[in-house]
């Protein structure tokens, strides 16, 4: 019979794993929808009354464009009004991920769609009436940067970025800038930074030499503050590089006596803006509103593409430019949307975007002297991460309640489970 205790914490333990810019992120996107509806309304009632089918066609497009907007709409209200249904088991964090997926197979069917319609034109080519087609794809861009401009927000460049994630290696994981100390001693040369990225602050001592050898033992710093007060931090070895057990409180303006094999040495840290983009962590970026954004960036860039097209295709008669302008930008839709698909399938399938936040739950409970039998961290909402780990201990009294305290440093992960097992059970 095995005998384990587990218990769990959350955001409250109401399993509401909703983005920070959530609610504001719906309101732009149904003023997109109303700009875009407003639109679509004016070109198609225009064009039946002035007789112009490519006002006609253009109104249709915009339909479409205000389609993929409701997408995203609808699955903001819905997990916003649903957040608190006991029915989803881990709250509804994931639609605008779902939300994203489906906008990015309806991205990758228009790249087609405008493909196949660009390479038939080279084949068949078609009168282009000129005068009408180029204003209208200008009014097309214009509603297009009016759409990016209302859907412009703590998501900047991810259109068709992929973010900073968290798979560098430590010769780039310093902290910000201002906060990384050389020592160059008879052992050889060391950085010791202060490093925060997406963690609590710790300290970090890293070998730049070839033969800077440093082992964890008997290596401290001991802060100074201006107020006299000194705390002495303990390392652990993180395989090529040291990382303190303890957490640095703020602020990061302090005296630090560093002692390392050939002696003391003395080193000084002065508190600087932190300017770290947390946004663009996997963990952390709302994939609803970043389809959003990648379709009407898409839909601007197929419209800057088609205004040089037609301009060139009148000034010079090629026509080939105007299907080689539509088989451009199908390859740029069809690249955003793959990225798109990509990223919001592997949160669907519950693939960890933070990799760095396992090692960091991993060392936290194995530096206090336990083993982890087993450990998953998924990302349940944008900034939402959950945990399930599986502690082996020593220790009899120690109880989940003691691993949680330990955990809650970690930003952004709201929800732990932890089953302890005594080391007897594992035997």
């Amino acid at each position: 019979m095995s005998d384990f205790r587990n218990a769990a914490f959350g955001a409250g333990h109401d399993h509401i794993f909703l983005g920070t810019a959530h609610e504001e992120n719906e309101r732009r996107t149904w003023m997109v929808i109303a700009l875009c509806s407003a639109m679509m309304v004016a070109e198609i009632v225009g064009g039946s009354l002035f007789g112009s089918l490519a006002l006609v066609a253009d109104g249709l497009h915009m339909s479409t464009h205000a389609g993929a907007m409701l997408i995203a709409a609808l699955a903001y209200t819905y997990a916003r009004r649903h957040a608190s249904d006991s029915r989803f088991v881990f709250g509804t964090g994931k639609l605008g991920d779902l939300a994203g997926f489906t906008s990015a197979i309806v991205l990758a069917m228009i790249a087609l769609l405008i493909g196949y319609e660009a390479v038939s034109r080279f084949f068949s080519p078609v009168p282009i009436h000129f005068g009408q087609a180029i204003p209208i794809a200008v009014v097309g861009l214009l509603v297009n940067l009016a759409s990016v401009w209302l859907l412009s927000g703590d998501h900047h460049g991810h259109s068709h970025g992929h973010g900073h994630g968290h798979g560098h290696g430590h010769e780039d994981e310093h902290g910000h800038d201002g906060e990384v100390q050389r020592i160059f001693g008879t052992a050889g040369v060391f950085a010791v930074s202060v490093f925060e990225e997406g963690v609590p602050p710790v300290f970090r001592i890293t070998p730049e030499t070839a033969d800077s050898k440093l082992a964890s033992d008997g290596v401290t710093v001991t802060t100074i503050r201006p107020d006299g007060t000194r705390q002495t931090f303990a390392f652990a070895d993180r395989g090529g590089y040291l990382e303190s057990k303890e957490d640095i409180p703020e602020p990061h303006a302090f005296k630090a006596m560093v002692r390392l094999p050939d002696g003391e040495h003395e080193i000084e840290f002065e508190e600087h803006e932190h300017g770290h983009d947390d946004v663009n962590d996997a963990a952390n970026r709302d994939h609803n509103i970043r389809s959003a954004y990648i379709h009407v960036i898409a839909d601007a860039a197929v419209s800057v593409l088609a205004i040089i097209g037609l301009v060139l295709a009148r000034a010079f008669g090629w026509l080939w430019m105007d299907p080689l302008a539509g088989v451009v930008g199908a390859l740029v839709i069809a690249n955003w949307s793959w990225g798109l698909m990509r990223d919001t399938g592997g949160i669907l399938l519950d693939m960890n975007p933070d990799r760095r936040m396992a090692e960091n739950v991993r060392h936290v409970i194995e530096d206090n002297g336990d083993a982890v039998l087993d450990l998953h961290v998924w990302r349940v909402g944008p900034g939402h991460m959950s945990a399930v780990v599986s502690v082996v201990t020593h220790d009899t009294q120690r109880n989940p309640g003691f691993y949680h305290a330990a955990l809650k440093r970690f930003k952004g992960l709201s929800h732990v489970t932890v089953e302890v097992n005594p080391a007897r059970v594992a035997a």
